[in-house]
């Protein structure tokens, strides 16, 4: 996934001169994680931006760049860093549209690491997901693989509103797979079916995803298994039909259980096809705690959780 985003942005820069990036650390260094590696060599300082530690500036300057012409990425470090910044996203970024009747536009894309993987404790680890969907105006883009980031940052650079780009970052380097060379679009707002089946239907998505198949294939389920890929806006009709089709629904998130997305997925289903379930739909998450240093492991949704929660609904009668 870091490959594929960096000739992502590699490609959409070379292409469109108005794509500026900046963040702490993204140029010389190429990032914490290497996302943003050899594009200040190539681009030039003026284009690949080292920012001053202020989270609040970085969403700022973005802002002001998209609104008078340019197409901004931004990337706070980690995503439990951008809590200072929320002023510029939640009451400028996410309303300026709105505010200004449609006459100007906030075109950028933030980017962002989130949740565990590193066990980098409470500071580094957090999910927070939910804050970006819960906020009008907003676009919420998570990938689980190096093909859909490459279509989904492309998309997300096409929309003429604010995009909040979640990057799983421990899927950063965890899993290889083909990705054309060529410019590819994973629409937004549309959900995949990564695998299907008439028994149970297991709606996921970022960093989950992978957990998620890792239970299916290893225990033989015969399961839907639906990526969200696009938190906000949300595809319901893909939920939807999946549930109808299965009657029984499992819902696995690694942040914490209270208000996150399993949560708005459940009453949406509860709310449109409560006639078509056999089984109450159970969530399989994150624990409302901080997350921790040591116990990353227990913190974390695993294959075991998730095939507990299959078989509870299966088994109810």
């Amino acid at each position: 996934m870091v490959q594929s985003l960096n000739r992502t942005l590699d490609m959409k820069m070379a292409e469109d001169s108005s794509i500026i990036l900046l963040g702490e650390d993204i140029g010389k260094d190429g990032g914490v994680f290497r996302v943003t590696e050899g594009l200040q060599a190539k681009y030039g300082e003026e284009r690949v931006l080292d920012t001053p530690l202020v989270e609040l500036g970085i969403v700022g300057m973005a802002i002001g760049m998209s609104i008078n012409g340019l197409k901004p990425i931004p990337e706070i470090q980690f995503q439990d860093f951008i809590f200072t910044a929320f002023d510029q996203i939640v009451n400028q970024m996410a309303k300026m549209r709105y505010r200004s009747g449609g006459t100007i536009t906030v075109p950028l894309v933030l980017r962002t690491p989130y949740g565990g993987g590193i066990r980098g404790g409470l500071y580094h680890s957090q999910s927070g997901e939910s804050y970006f969907v819960h906020t009008a105006g907003l676009k919420v883009v998570t990938p689980s693989n190096p093909y859909d980031a490459k279509g989904l940052l492309s998309s997300s650079l096409d929309s003429k509103d604010p995009v909040i780009f979640l990057e799983p970052k421990r899927l950063y380097r965890s899993g290889k797979m083909e990705v054309p060379d060529a410019d590819i679009k994973v629409p937004l707002g549309k959900a995949k079916l990564l695998h299907e089946g008439d028994s149970v239907s297991i709606i996921t998505y970022g960093s989950m995803v992978p957990t998620v198949m890792k239970t299916v294939t290893e225990n033989s389920l015969d399961a839907d298994v639906l990526d969200l890929r696009t938190l906000s806006p949300l595809d319901r009709d893909a939920i939807i039909s999946s549930a109808r089709k299965t009657g029984r629904v499992v819902i696995v998130h690694e942040a914490p259980r209270t208000l996150g997305m399993g949560a708005e997925i459940s009453a949406l289903i509860s709310e449109s096809s409560i006639e078509y379930l056999y089984a109450p739909i159970l969530r399989v998450t994150g624990p409302d705690v901080p997350f921790p240093y040591r116990l990353e492991d227990l913190y974390l949704p695993n294959t075991s959780r998730i095939l507990r929660a299959v078989n509870r609904v299966l088994e109810f009668r």
